[in-house]
């Protein structure tokens, strides 16, 4: 039976089962090159002559701060000024540390494209790396989810009152290693669609399963997936029309019944946490191709109906949520798996990074600034669950303020979990 890739899952059996941790020595002048590189790959579009601070220095020390519980510009800032020391020791900062209105004006004229290309191929660059040191194999599907979010402390105008709509952004991100691969501001919700089109477009999804909310469950978008050899779990609501009233007949009463005699189209799974029981349950039923549309929707071989029973254990409420979705897949679990995965964009992403990383209270007015300083959080927030099995898997509030009291040893510990003959000698000696 076919399986999903949750390489962050094996990573973490990886540490638990070895119990290797990286150590809190100086790492390597290769692994520190490969940091501070990292920043010098942005293009500086302000005037030469004008510039006191350069560029490299001004994200090496945002991205530090923001790793170390920063969330506004003052705080950055406030961040190089303490550790102004240490940061010395491999940054020249020969006019010292920039002022909260320079970093805020910087992060205004970067190309967001461009950063976020840097800090993607950086976190790719390194995971592949841990999994050569500690081989982890890729196997299985990997899982996209296509997602957008508002950013909610964004609709304002300098010198006015005027309420203007909060930036949109949409999110494709690899929910089995926790990367958001792109993060596309758009100028409304509707916008979501081609945007999503155009960026699917230039990536390869061979073994791919890409899911997404009924919004993006659109013909065009559906082509193109398969066009690019993957697969794909769509969401159905009335904007489908015949396409859902296809799919709620599909599962009577009845089909329901036979199919929980069947392994092949049925799954379920049990949980009870945070004082409730939750059971959920999937079905899967052929689609067929001549009814309501079914065969315009490319490679549409079945329909999902996903159910979720919940029982408050103190209160004995009860309710059920009933969803469907359209698939490529033939196999439920993998369905199922899909399903309950792309919740991770909302659970494991956007909450953290509202929860954790206080984005909604951020009110940087500048958008392009706001969104590249979204993309620094993005990155932060991948590196930090990377280092979790490392950090007794404290929350990520409690991570950050953990680097933000003692950076140079908690830097070294995140950077030395890239040192691939770091990692061979620490397996070596267990």
């Amino acid at each position: 039976m076919a399986k999903m890739n949750r390489f962050i899952f094996e990573y973490k059996d990886c540490i638990k089962r070895t119990g290797i941790t990286p150590s809190n020595s100086n790492p390597s002048k290769v692994v520190i090159r490969r940091f501070v590189r990292l920043f010098k790959e942005v293009d500086d579009a302000r005037i030469p002559a004008m510039i006191d601070y350069p560029l490299s220095e001004i994200l090496v020390i945002a991205f530090l701060a923001i790793l170390g519980d920063a969330s506004q510009w003052v705080e950055i800032e406030d961040f190089g000024k303490a550790h102004l020391r240490w940061l010395k020791k491999f940054l020249k900062l020969r006019n010292g540390i920039p002022s909260h209105d320079t970093f805020r004006r910087v992060f205004a004229l970067i190309d967001s494209e461009q950063l976020q290309a840097v800090t993607v191929a950086f976190l790719v660059e390194n995971i592949n790396s841990l999994k050569k040191s500690l081989g982890i194999q890729d196997t299985g599907y990997r899982h996209i989810c296509v997602d957008g979010k508002e950013q909610k402390g964004t609709g304002r105008k300098y010198d006015t009152n005027e309420k203007i709509r909060n930036l949109q952004t949409l999110h494709i991100y690899d929910a089995s290693n926790d990367i958001c691969l792109f993060s596309q501001a758009i100028d409304k919700k509707t916008n979501e669609i081609p945007v999503a089109q155009e960026l699917l477009k230039k990536m390869e999804l061979k073994e791919c399963i890409i899911t997404f909310d009924s919004m993006h469950t659109q013909k065009e978008t559906i082509r193109i997936i398969i066009e690019r050899n993957g697969d794909y779990v769509g969401g159905l609501k009335g904007n489908q029309g015949t396409l859902l009233i296809e799919a709620e007949t599909t599962f009577s009463t009845e089909t329901k019944r036979k199919l929980k005699e069947s392994s092949e189209s049925y799954y379920k799974t049990s949980e009870k946490a945070h004082g409730k029981v939750e059971i959920r349950r999937y079905y899967l039923k052929k689609a067929v191709t001549n009814c309501n549309g079914v065969g315009e929707w490319k490679n549409l071989r079945n329909f999902v109906c996903y159910e979720k029973y919940t029982c408050n254990i103190i209160t004995k409420e009860e309710k059920t949520e009933i969803r469907y979705y359209i698939t490529s897949l033939k196999d439920i679990e993998l369905c199922a798996d899909a399903i309950r995965g792309h919740w991770e964009v909302e659970t494991g992403f956007h909450w953290y990074l509202d929860a954790s990383f206080k984005e909604d209270d951020n009110t940087t007015m500048d958008k392009t600034a706001f969104n590249n300083y979204s993309l620094m959080n993005k990155m932060a927030l991948s590196l930090c669950k990377l280092v979790k099995p490392h950090m007794k898997n404290h929350s990520i509030v409690r991570i950050r303020k953990t680097f933000g009291w003692n950076m140079e040893d908690n830097i070294s510990i995140l950077l030395n979990n890239f040192d691939e003959e770091q990692i061979k000698s620490a397996l070596e000696n267990k």
